[in-house]
């Protein structure tokens, strides 16, 4: 049921995922259900650079290097972190929202249109049994040095998605009453 999908969807960490790799053809299938996401205008923002292979050791190198480059006193534990992500993922998407150039809509609502795409691809990737994590370090202000970003788009971040062992811990949620607000 669909209720009980949106309630199991988690993040789910890179230092989480196991060896086994995900295929080109589930990469698609997740793609494909991002692009149904709803679209205001139908401008359909979003952009996804699939990492895979050397490609994701790349994006960690440039990570690594580019935090110790901006940071004044980079700490080794996130250079490790910004390394060992990608690496550890058996894929990277990242997230990218391409700027409607005629502006018919507020930017806002092509960021939503990419969360929403993005989202179909979360819950997706939960029933098939895939951890995801959206990060969005501050890094990715840079991104534009590590892809060939058209003008108008911009990176918001990194899908991170492995196939993981353990279970993840349910979460909670405080009641939708606190809320809410009901209007006669």
């Amino acid at each position: 049921m669909t209720f009980d999908l949106i309630k199991k969807r988690r993040s789910v960490f890179p230092v989480q995922y196991n060896d086994k790799p995900i295929s080109k053809e589930i990469i698609e299938k997740l793609l494909e259900a991002a692009n149904w996401a709803p679209t205001h205008k139908k401008t359909e923002p979003w952009r996804f650079k699939v990492l895979m292979g050397d490609k994701k050791r790349a994006l960690g190198n440039f990570l690594s290097d580019k935090y110790q480059e901006v940071d004044p006193k980079p700490k080794q534990i996130k250079i490790k972190k910004l390394q060992d992500n990608p690496v550890r993922s058996g894929a990277v998407i990242a997230i990218c929202m391409q700027r409607d150039p005629n502006e018919c809509i507020p930017e806002w609502e092509e960021l939503a249109a990419t969360a929403m795409a993005v989202q179909n691809m979360w819950l997706c990737c939960t029933e098939i049994g895939i951890g995801c994590y959206w990060s969005s370090p501050g890094l990715i202000e840079y991104m534009d040095e590590f892809f060939n970003l058209k003008e108008g788009e911009k990176c918001l971040g990194f899908l991170y998605m492995g196939y993981y062992d353990n279970p993840v811990e349910p979460s909670t949620r405080t009641p939708i009453e606190e809320k809410t607000e009901w209007l006669d």
